[in-house]
């Protein structure tokens, strides 16, 4: 995972449009979610390959300059990891003894501040462990292995409920927190330097090292996260797998330090190699950091952007008998610049009652409980935003904005914790079936038949393709990635 600088930022309502711009001024003009999209849905063509290498030479440029937290030999590797496990382990103690002592949430004002991170560092998480796919080729170099065994495991080694990729998808669809698609552009410069580099392997083999040396490191964040994902009741199981799989005894931060060792040059390249690594490695933390997503978050900007989408779908879907201030609800949502003075228009109207329970708006009745007129108009994502952005600092409990459990003593309205809310379920649920269902999927069938006809060479050719960014999370991927395990261990 990503070595973050600012590992301690405080949850706090910023200004989210900073998110629609790359800190760097040049970076502004580069459409970063089209590159993505090249490079991330299907197997892209030489020209979209060349353009990632342009872009980045470009992202090398501009770290150049930076501080870079490798050290400065190569053998001081196991030494500096550890050391920096130890630290972040120490400051997560120190606040787990803070939130023991009373102190609030560092990272999740409320449910909806932690669906909004979820939703924004996808872009990301969608492509996780892609920067090694392309050392697949060479698996049979033995001094690739760490990281073949390192992108091999990403893929969860073909398992449904281990592919990190798999994992965060049905996180996202469990939440309505997808579609992605109007995510700011700079939400997807980290994931598109991870595309690149997997796609221009021969160019850029040290800076992937380095790039997977420092993205594997155990961060501060990531602990914290899961902390606060489970006590808010959602899923935190995207992010405890890492805390394991990326430990520093057998895990991937471990096997980051020796890939390191085994792929430096044997022969005298005067350094080149390993500064090149550490450049590298400096990628690790260019783009929207997951910290600064948090911090960022503005309920109210939120709220806007969401009925903003809105209004394009719902001008002209409203009877002219219901108006607000003196104009139709169809004439307020005619031109997206009327949100902001629609939004106060309900507020002064009485439509909505901000820091009041959900159930004496108005509004809030039109979107939920019996007879809502306007039910299924948002995802489950977006009525969290809206309630909690009209319960206000009440919200802080992290309920559910359709339910909270009143039962646990001494803590009225508090939300269930992820974990205790799965025990119950399981506690609760029928014996399960352990025969696994028949995947009906076109290109499953097709990869089957194709692999009856081909020769080791080709076979293994073509499960590779399989295990692309692309497809590697889908039947046909998972179960590629299955065979080429048994291959790998053959």
């Amino acid at each position: 995972m990503q070595i973050a600088s600012h590992e301690w930022l405080p949850a706090s309502q910023g200004n989210a449009s900073s998110l629609m711009e790359p800190a760097l001024a040049e970076a502004r003009c580069f459409n970063h979610a089209a590159l993505y999209k090249k490079l991330a849905d299907t197997r892209p063509a030489a020209p979209s390959r060349a353009e990632a290498a342009v872009f980045l030479r470009g992202q090398l440029a501009q770290v150049r300059d930076q501080p870079c937290e490798i050290p400065e030999a190569a053998e001081d590797l196991g030494l500096w990891m550890a050391a920096a496990i130890q630290t972040v382990h120490s400051r997560y103690g120190q606040y787990l003894l803070q939130r023991k002592a009373g102190a609030p949430r560092r990272f999740f004002s409320n449910r909806a501040h932690a669906l909004y991170f979820l939703r924004c560092v996808a872009p990301t998480k969608l492509v996780d462990g892609a920067w090694l796919y392309g050392l697949l080729e060479h698996w049979r170099n033995p001094r690739f292995s760490d990281l073949v065994r390192t992108y091999v495991e990403e893929l969860g080694e073909g398992a449904l409920d281990k592919n990190h990729v798999l994992v965060y998808r049905r996180l996202l669809a469990r939440y309505g927190l997808d579609p992605l698609y109007d995510l700011p552009d700079g939400l997807y410069r980290q994931g598109l330097i991870q595309l690149a580099l997997s796609w221009n392997v021969e160019a850029f083999l040290p800076e992937i090292i380095g790039f997977n040396l420092a993205y594997e490191q155990l961060p501060l964040h990531l602990l914290i996260a899961s902390y606060e994902l489970n006590e808010l009741g959602l899923d935190p199981y995207y992010f405890t797998l890492h805390v394991t799989v990326d430990n520093g005894d057998t895990g991937h931060a471990r096997r980051a330090c020796q890939a390191v060792l085994d792929t430096l040059p044997s022969l005298d390249d005067g350094g080149a190699f390993w500064k090149r690594v550490r450049e590298g490695s400096k990628l690790a933390c260019t783009g929207v950091g997951t910290t600064q997503v948090i911090q960022e978050f503005d309920i109210d900007a939120e709220v806007l952007r969401i009925l903003t989408r809105k209004s394009g779908v719902g001008n002209g879907a409203h009877s002219d008998y219901c108006r607000v201030a003196g104009r139709s609800v169809n004439d307020w949502l005619s031109m997206p610049e009327n949100i902001p003075a629609f939004v106060r228009a309900l507020e002064q109207g009485g439509w909505i009652r901000r820091g009041e329970p959900a159930d004496n708006s108005r509004f809030w009745k039109l979107l939920q409980g019996e007879r809502a007129d306007m039910f299924g108009v948002f995802s489950s994502y977006e009525l969290q935003v809206i309630y909690d952005w009209i319960c206000g600092a009440a919200s802080a409990d992290g309920q559910l904005y359709n339910e909270y459990d009143a039962s646990i003593a001494g803590a009225p309205g508090r939300q269930r914790s992820f974990r205790v809310t799965e025990r119950l379920a399981q506690r609760d649920a029928p014996p399960q079936t352990s025969v696994a269902p028949q995947l009906l999927d076109p290109d499953l069938s097709r990869l089957e038949e194709q692999l009856q006809h081909l020769d080791d060479a080709d076979r293994n050719t073509l499960l590779i393709q399989a295990m692309s960014p692309a497809q590697h999370w889908t039947p046909a991927g998972l179960y590629a990635t299955r065979l080429f395990v048994q291959a790998l261990c053959g």
